[in-house]
């Protein structure tokens, strides 16, 4: 078993989107069900917890200052000081059985993220959506059922985007300039019972990272899809992944302890756990907000 140090004594129940913020040389990430953002400072061990308004999906540094929230109706503003959210953009207003689910932002400062139904699974009613810095919603894929990985390869020309449940990662012709998506196909796929892709990051020499949930394992893909390594982790349920620290050479990985009865949980300390852990490699700073 890999090294690894815990990120303070919190069980999350689904923590998600981890995202390292530059700006407060701190760690943030979601617990989508509780709904609470959190936010650690290696620096001092301190963790800041905002509660939400709805299920919160995932999340991103905002270029204005705080950060922005995908809580289940659309993209918000939160505001750290005061802990209040401000909704910036609806996302599905005429669907309120789907709720947004992961997120990030691309290279010109646009937030992508997913939705999913909320409560019936294996529908495939989610979509994807580009959140401009206008804050201006649109759609970019459909007939998703549960939209996870988002990522993009150092030089913006890949988009990386997993459907959950259909246990495939996909690749996207991406144009950056543009927003534009283009020539899906399958860039790797998990087989019955190996666990499935969740959330992915990708390091500085364009490797993709991808958190197997139901797998206990790391996934490190090369660009041309070829699995590279495999690293095992202490808790089943990793949800996703990203590199912090001063010199992003720290991998952060969130986990969940959903659905796991107590006699599991006794039997998996780690479950619902951030985990550091170092792989060896640097990661690329993620892009703020431009909204």
């Amino acid at each position: 078993m890999i090294e690894f140090q815990c990120v303070g004594e919190l069980r999350q129940n689904l923590a998600e989107g981890p995202v390292w913020s530059p700006r407060d040389q701190a760690l943030c990430w979601v617990d989508i069900r509780r709904p609470t953002v959190h936010r650690f400072h290696p620096g001092s061990g301190r963790i800041d917890s905002w509660t939400m308004p709805s299920a919160a999906g995932s999340l991103a540094v905002r270029q204005a200052g705080g950060l922005v929230v995908a809580l289940r109706d659309g993209l918000a503003s939160l505001d750290p000081a005061t802990g209040k959210t401000a909704m910036l953009a609806p996302i599905e207003p005429d669907k309120p059985e789907n709720r947004c689910n992961d997120g990030k932002c691309d290279r010109s400062g646009r937030f992508w993220v997913g939705t999913i139904h909320d409560t019936v699974r294996g529908q495939p009613v989610g979509a994807l959506y580009r959140v401009g810095a206008d804050h201006q919603v649109r759609q970019m894929a459909d007939a998703i059922i549960i939209p996870n990985s988002l990522a993009w390869s150092p030089d913006d020309r890949t988009l990386y985007f997993a459907d959950t449940f259909r246990r495939v990662i996909y690749a996207y012709d991406y144009d950056l300039k543009g927003g534009e998506i283009s020539q899906r196909r399958v860039f790797a796929e998990f087989a019955e019972n190996a666990g499935v892709p969740d959330g992915s990051t990708v390091d500085a020499d364009g490797f993709l990272w991808n958190a197997v949930y139901g797998g206990s394992r790391l996934h490190r893909y090369a660009p041309d899809g070829r699995l590279d390594r495999t690293v095992p982790l202490p808790m089943s349920q990793p949800t996703s992944c990203a590199f912090g620290g001063a010199d992003l050479a720290t991998l952060y990985v969130t986990s969940a302890s959903q659905r796991l009865t107590a006699e599991q949980l006794q039997q998996e300390p780690f479950a619902g756990a951030i985990i550091a852990i170092d792989v060896g490699v640097k990661g690329l700073p993620e892009p703020y907000y431009a909204g």
